[in-house]
């Protein structure tokens, strides 16, 4: 047999593997640079196989970087498995600065605005909500006793759940109904009411930020979540917080304001910090809440949509559920994206600093000096070594998901995952839980685990999160919202209740990767103006795990 159009792709000319675009039997004859090569084996669309015969020990090389070493002898044609391939990547050290880049043309977009809710520190946020945040987990109860209370009143109720479902398996069992009919049954939802209309239109929800931290761990954990909080309640996607403190934890209510102003020297928000022990019964506390809470939501429904230029945007870059679409389709859409918001003096944030490896040498290099730089390669090594010293480095990054679908080692996984930075100069390296300063593309030090990076993301100023996955994940943020990009054609007609945007034309080649970042900044713009929702709000999707600073790949 014979190749056809769309069968097989080369990243890089350096690459010694090739990627299959669609399922390939053994004996297939591809036809690469005039010269045949015959698949040994079935190869599976996402998956590689050699253009040349490899030895034990020898490099393999995706988009033009080292991937992996052959771990046994791999014929010419044959596929690149778990089972012949071991991680590796290159070391990594300081060098020259490679800042210069091409600016991708941004006439189109250049007096583009969004309606958007500008805040007095000169940020602009793309929705408006009021925070309720523990500043200990032993407040967790209390503030689930104040979302009973306010959210289904005031109109923010939750997304339909699935009790119409349930009361028809309790029917089914009271009328005697088998195992097995209950099993084959069609069970048939019904529309349940709409909620009340909002009291306040133009707040966008009340968001409770429960979590497992504040004390009984290190200093560092808990004067980090105050960070993260102090990123939350600074963010312009929010308009006022209501914090509640039990009072002899880790986690101050005095910490959190130095953090606080140390991200907005000026902060001027409403902000309510009630200290449970030192108010004394619970309904003292729930009466108090409740009260200042509803005065603060009357100021924030006050804000209105006013338009800003796109420069005003912050975009959170993130991948999670990856496959081997994911650096060739959806990942490269986003780094064209964020050429073309940095272009316009937007601001990208790239995090996962597990899906870096092998990538070091490119992204420090990219950093406008040499302090960027070292910080960057420092806070790579550091992390790698607290992995490593229990037992798990970066190498073992990649899940049995991402391995199924063709992401075989930690180096593939991150040469695709960088490619969601594009190429601008990296003006910025932050650590967790920093805050974005500067306008441009900056680093920010994560896990690679989907909600702990988004929660970081949103906290150090994303007002929108661009979200690829090839398996399909739903992870959302309670104040950011997170659009998902499908790599694939396949995940986006299987999964269209939390995909949003189909990135699979790249693949199947009949868009380009332009066309597609110009496609989904259209829709970036529509969701910055209040003027659609991604599936993750829709469905409610509010995911929020703080890092706690130890390893977590």
């Amino acid at each position: 047999m014979s190749d056809s159009r769309h069968t097989f792709l080369q990243i890089h000319p350096h690459d010694n593997v090739l990627v299959a675009l669609a399922d390939l039997t053994a004996g297939t004859i591809i036809n690469f640079n005039g010269h045949d090569i015959l698949l040994t084996d079935n190869v599976a669309a996402k998956h590689k196989f050699t253009i040349q015969p490899l030895d034990t020990g020898a490099e393999v090389f995706m988009y033009g970087v080292l991937v992996g070493k052959a771990s046994k002898p791999i014929p010419l044609g044959g596929p690149i498995t778990v089972d012949n391939l071991e991680h590796a990547s290159e070391d990594f050290k300081m060098g020259s600065r490679k800042i210069d880049w091409q600016q991708p043309d941004v006439s189109a977009f250049q007096e583009r605005t969004f309606m958007g809710y500008h805040r007095a520190d000169g940020s602009v946020g793309t929705a408006n909500y009021w925070l309720v945040i523990p500043l200990v987990f032993c407040e967790n109860r209390n503030i689930n006793v104040l979302k009973d209370a306010l959210s289904a009143k005031l109109g923010f109720a939750k997304p339909r759940g699935y009790e119409n479902e349930v009361d028809s398996l309790i029917d089914m069992y009271r009328t005697g109904k088998t195992v097995e009919e209950i099993l084959t049954a069609d069970l048939q939802s019904t529309p349940d009411q709409q909620p009340a209309n909002r009291l306040f239109p133009n707040i966008d929800g009340i968001k409770f930020l429960n979590h497992e931290l504040g004390c009984g761990g290190t200093r560092t954990d808990s004067d980090a979540l105050c960070g993260l909080l102090a990123g939350y309640i600074t963010h312009p996607n929010v308009a006022g917080a209501t914090v509640v403190s039990l009072g002899c934890q880790h986690a101050q209510a005095s910490i959190l304001k130095d953090e606080i102003a140390k991200r907005d020297p000026n902060f001027s928000k409403p902000l309510i910090v009630l200290e449970q022990q030192q108010l004394g019964t619970e309904s003292i506390l729930m009466r108090e809440a409740l009260k200042r809470t509803f005065t603060g939501l009357i100021q924030a429904n006050a804000q209105q949509r006013r338009p800003a230029p796109l420069s005003k945007l912050c975009i959170g870059l993130e991948c999670g559920g990856s496959d081997g679409f994911s650096g060739i389709s959806a990942n490269p859409a986003l780094g064209y994206l964020s050429d073309m918001l940095v272009s316009m003096g937007g601001s990208v944030i790239l995090a996962e600093f597990p899906e870096l490896c092998g990538v070091e040498q490119e992204m420090s290099d990219r950093c406008v000096d040499e302090g960027t730089a070292t910080r960057f390669m420092d806070l790579m090594r550091t992390y790698n070594a607290r992995a490593e010293a229990d037992g798990s480095g970066f190498y073992a990054n990649p899940s049995p998901g991402n391995i199924k679908d063709g992401l075989i080692t930690d180096a593939i996984k991150s040469a695709g995952a960088a490619k969601k930075a594009g190429n601008s100069p990296v003006v910025a390296v932050l650590d967790y839980p920093e805050k974005v300063s500067q306008a441009g593309l900056n680093l920010l030090c994560t896990p690679g685990s989907d909600v702990e990076s988004t929660t970081a993301e949103v906290a150090a100023g994303a007002n929108i999160v661009l979200f690829t996955t090839g398996l399909g994940t739903p992870t959302g943020n309670p104040v950011a919202p997170v659009v998902k990009l499908s790599t694939n054609t396949k995940l986006f007609e299987r999964m269209p209740d939390i995909i949003d945007i189909n990135c699979g034309t790249i693949i199947e080649g009949t868009e380009t990767i332009p066309q597609a970042a110009e496609r989904i900044l259209d829709y970036v713009i529509e969701l910055a103006s209040g003027n659609i929702k991604p599936k993750a709000v829709i469905l409610g999707q509010d995911d929020f795990i703080p890092w706690k600073r130890g390893v977590s790949l």
